[in-house]
């Protein structure tokens, strides 16, 4: 739920929404590139997003901001800043996406993977294991990259993990819907031409090949005392004979789990409203049950709740080949540049 408010800008009074949760972002990764202006922002109360089908501006403020769910590669940047989000008691947590692709180069500059399960571990070790969620995502096929090798780097990834994450999520690439993606892999990849790039896709024999591994990787976990629970984002395939289940990004079941103490937040999961005069007694409170809305905005396979993305297209420099958001490095660079600390947007 999104109300709207009047807000006092720079300049001048304007209408803004007043999301009770922000998604930052899955348009661009806002830790590890602009974990700074993101702050200011939250200072300022305000950021302005811009609709990216219609480049109408639209003024978001965090008014009534109770949960953030963040999404990123490299998260380290805004771990200095969290104590900030902790002080307004604004609820967080990271959708940590950790792959293995720097053989095949296809998300050119994100840290070392080292660096990047370092990180993970930190950030884990400082807001706790159910907060850092690690999706490997989205998983793809080369000529020189199989299903068996997607599996081993899953494997060695999370023997790392291990008591640092509660969940995996995982998704199969997405080539033939965007043209956008299907340009990149031909352009930077050199696995694939336009006769070829359809293969990126997994067959439904590989996709059962993956799942099945899976499910053995887990058990062998279980076996050593982590009991992680796989999911798969956005995927309209029916797993559940797996205990693969549909995930749900912003997740209002699991903000009820481990949010217990901002009432507002729970008043506003259980019930679906933000009336915050009107609390319920906790015995009266359907707690595990959330009552918000489905996010109309996402797929249809999409699981999640309702909330405001403030991130925007082509502003994202790890330019992995396979990303939606970005038409091509050129057109991130030329954003980039343009970026300012002070500006109320991302870009100007």
């Amino acid at each position: 739920m999104s109300d709207k408010i009047q807000i006092m800008t720079r300049d001048k009074v304007a209408e803004a929404l007043a999301p009770i949760i922000i998604s930052a972002s899955r348009s661009t990764d806002i830790p590890a590139f602009y974990a700074s202006w993101f702050i200011e922002r939250l200072r300022q109360g305000y950021v302005v997003w811009t609709n990216p089908f219609n480049q109408k501006p639209m003024y978001v403020s965090f008014n009534h901001t109770k949960a953030i769910v963040f999404w990123s590669k490299n998260p380290k940047p805004i771990i200095p800043y969290l104590h900030e989000l902790d002080k307004r008691g604004i609820c967080y947590y990271f959708q940590f996406t950790l792959n293995d692709y720097e053989k095949e180069g296809f998300e050119p500059n994100v840290p070392p993977l080292e660096d990047r399960i370092a990180t993970f571990k930190q950030l884990s070790s400082l807001i706790g294991k159910e907060r850092v969620i690690w999706r490997f995502d989205p998983l793809m096929i080369t000529s020189e990259l199989s299903a068996r090798d997607l599996l081993l780097k899953i494997w060695n990834i999370g023997n790392q993990l291990k008591d640092y994450t509660e969940k995996l999520v995982f998704s199969f690439v997405d080539v033939q819907t965007y043209l956008k993606v299907q340009n990149n892999l031909i352009k930077r990849t050199h696995y694939f031409d336009k006769n070829s790039v359809q293969y990126a896709e997994l067959t439904e024999k590989q996709i059962i090949e993956i799942v099945e591994g899976l499910c053995k990787i887990r058990e062998y976990w279980k076996s050593e005392g982590w009991d992680i629970i796989l999911s798969t984002c956005a995927e309209g395939i029916d797993l559940d004979m797996y205990k693969i289940e549909h995930n749900r990004c912003i997740d209002g079941e699991l903000m009820v789990r481990i949010f217990p103490e901002n009432e507002q937040l729970q008043y506003y999961l259980n019930h679906g409203t933000f009336e915050i005069d009107l609390f319920a007694s906790e015995a009266s409170m359907p707690f595990y049950q959330s009552k918000s809305a489905k996010d109309k905005g996402q797929r249809k396979e999409c699981g999640c709740i309702e909330s405001k993305d403030i991130g925007m297209y082509n502003t994202c420099p790890h330019n992995c080949v396979y990303c939606y958001a970005n038409t091509s490095p050129e057109a991130v660079k030329n954003n980039f540049l343009k970026h300012k600390l002070d500006s109320e947007s991302i870009i100007l």
